[in-house]
């Protein structure tokens, strides 16, 4: 069955280029998933890491199980909210996160917010990830 796009980028007309996201998605057709915040844990809620750079790559994981369990894929993804505990630790480690999101996601950059946060709810956590997705 041939997948019918269910994304719009949307670029105001005279804004610079948004670099790694876009600044808004339009969702046509299908339904929405929204997934709640996943944190770098695996499907037995244990952290394998407290490095950053592998809990991001696993939260993204995490996302991505619950978009494809709708029926999607990382190309559904409409939009990605990041709460980080250290803003300066994320962008410290910015090159590895951004090479485990490609592996991940490819060139497919949603619409992107990224939050310093004072705490987080599991211990253990370093960040955590949502997502909204447009499932055909």
């Amino acid at each position: 069955m041939e997948r019918v796009p269910t994304l719009e980028v949307l670029h105001p007309p005279g804004w610079a280029p948004a670099v790694g996201y876009a600044n808004g998605i339009a969702v046509s057709g299908g339904r929405i998933v929204f997934v709640a915040g996943q944190v770098g844990w695996d499907a037995q809620q244990r952290f394998a890491s407290d490095d950053i750079v592998a809990q991001f790559a696993q939260a993204l994981r995490n996302v991505l199980a619950v978009v494809e369990a709708a029926g999607g894929e990382s190309g559904d993804i409409a939009r990605l909210t990041l709460y980080v505990l250290d803003r300066d630790e994320y962008a410290a480690a910015r090159g590895e996160i951004g090479r485990h999101y490609r592996e991940l996601m490819g060139r497919h950059y949603p619409a992107m917010t990224l939050v310093e946060v004072r705490g987080l709810l599991e211990p253990g956590a370093r960040l955590e990830i949502e997502a909204t997705a447009g499932v055909p």
